[in-house]
């Protein structure tokens, strides 16, 4: 994660019921350029960019950052998970320095409906909870991503609090590991 030297970097993939959650290569570069290309995708987060604009902007190994998993299915890149440590500027926050780590995915639309989404983030906060003991996770979604607020609630975020950026209403929500007794 930015911000955070002593975070190991990449993890090793994590395996998970159906799929491997991995750092990027060469072949999920016309994955991540669907991906934001896709109008059912950027619905909730600010819109599709152009494929033309993408074709030239993406790098022949997109991704390769700290925070960012792919979600592998079969070899394939399905979608992307990513942690990163959110802004301080933005509102809202459950610790008085700011700097949560965020939990946010992109899953392609022929992806949809198949719980590939709560398996992969579920593997991902357990790979957090681990390496970053008792650290909360937060998430911020429109209210109006019914899809994205029953996977919240899935994960076990709970509301925070809710507030207007981007010209709609988000649901701010946060998560923490469960604290083993002793």
């Amino acid at each position: 994660m930015t911000g955070h030297a002593t975070l190991a970097w990449p993890p090793a993939p994590i395996p998970t019921e159906r799929l491997v959650l991995r750092e990027s290569d060469a072949r999920d570069r016309a994955a991540f350029i669907e991906l934001f290309a896709s109008p059912e995708v950027g619905a909730y987060v600010g819109g599709a960019r152009p494929r033309d604009e993408l074709e030239r902007a993406v790098p022949e190994v997109p991704g390769r950052r700290p925070g960012l998993f792919v979600i592998d299915l079969d070899g394939a890149m399905i979608g992307m998970i990513t942690l990163d440590r959110r802004d301080a500027e933005r509102p809202g926050h459950v610790r008085p320095e700011a700097g949560e780590a965020e939990l946010g995915y992109m899953v392609l639309p022929q992806a949809w409906g198949h719980g590939y989404a709560a398996e992969a983030c579920t593997a991902v906060l357990a790979w957090f909870a681990d390496v970053r003991r008792g650290e909360p996770v937060v998430l911020t979604t429109r209210t109006a991503n019914d899809r994205a607020m029953r996977l919240a609630a899935k994960l076990g975020f709970t509301e925070v609090e809710r507030f207007e950026e981007y010209g709609a209403e988000q649901w701010f929500g946060v998560w923490s590991p469960a604290t083993p007794n002793g």
